[in-house]
């Protein structure tokens, strides 16, 4: 990773959860270590929820770390879900604040669903607990599976979702569903960039032409499970296209996963993209 305190100095991260998702840190947890990995900027893409900001903004300026607003939205299209997050968005634009209010209300309905599904099982897993561990964040399957660990009744994360609630198993529930272009329309309507999030995960390169007329302007190039030939691959796609390219660690915790905030290593020219778009659209 990196080695040298002062190398990724000129570096960013736009891909990181906090407690207001399904992250388990909170946004001061992650600005100071931003801060102590000497990153130039962040941006914090909680899933349907921009309750980061403004703190963020604010604390960002005391720490001298250049915060930009973002947020991570789901979409589906024949099956597929494609995760796109959405920069420089203004968290208080009308439309956008009362579609993620939506969203957030079916997110709390269907992990109802999920737990009296996982109840009706024989898993006697209970909702407070899952709100618990939620806190005000808009709730996911990495909260219901935490309870399930919390009260034992899996052993660990993949078990949860591997035998409970994984996508088909008899507890899941579908989400809200948005089309791609949808989503991109709401968040250029907030002023945003939307991107398409880690596609070398999601798999649908055949359709990025089509999310371009549709409103795509950027593409996460950069990403935890993006290998080296990966990121290249994507940096001449947003090239080809004309496209923003963003990169990200896609950090929830230190525990459950294996991103880590500051890597992969992802240039400030990142954030000059977007900058750019922002100024020609």
């Amino acid at each position: 990773m990196l080695s040298e305190q002062g190398s990724n100095r000129k570096n960013v991260d736009l891909h990181i959860h906090t407690t207001f998702s399904d992250g388990t840190n909170t946004v001061s947890e992650v600005l100071e270590e931003a801060s102590q990995k000497h990153l130039k900027a962040i941006s914090i893409t909680d899933h349907d929820c921009t309750d980061a900001y403004p703190f963020a903004i604010e604390l960002g300026l005391k720490l001298g770390i250049e915060v930009i607003p973002g947020v991570e939205l789901s979409s589906e299209i024949e099956g597929t879900d494609i995760h796109i997050l959405g920069y420089f968005v203004d968290p208080e634009y009308p439309r956008f604040v009362q579609k993620l209010k939506e969203m957030k209300e079916a997110r709390y309905l269907r992990a109802q669903k999920i737990v009296a599904n996982l109840n009706k099982q024989g898993v006697d897993l209970r909702f407070d607990t899952v709100l618990s561990i939620a806190g005000v964040g808009a709730i996911g399957r990495p909260h219901i599976a935490a309870a399930m660990m919390k009260e034992e009744l899996v052993y660990s994360f993949r078990e949860a979702f591997d035998k409970y609630i994984g996508y088909g198993l008899p507890a899941y529930v579908e989400k809200l569903k948005m089309h791609p272009k949808e989503v991109f329309d709401l968040i250029r309507k907030a002023g945003g960039i939307p991107v398409l999030a880690h596609p070398g995960v999601t798999s649908v390169d055949e359709r990025i032409p089509e999310f371009i007329r549709d409103g795509l302007l950027g593409i996460e190039a950069y990403h935890t499970e993006h290998p080296s030939s990966v990121e290249r691959y994507y940096l001449r796609i947003a090239r080809k296209h004309h496209l923003s390219f963003t990169g990200g660690s896609d950090f929830h915790n230190h525990n459950q996963n294996k991103s880590v905030i500051g890597y992969p290593a992802v240039p400030y020219t990142a954030v000059a993209s977007l900058k750019e778009h922002l100024e020609n659209s």
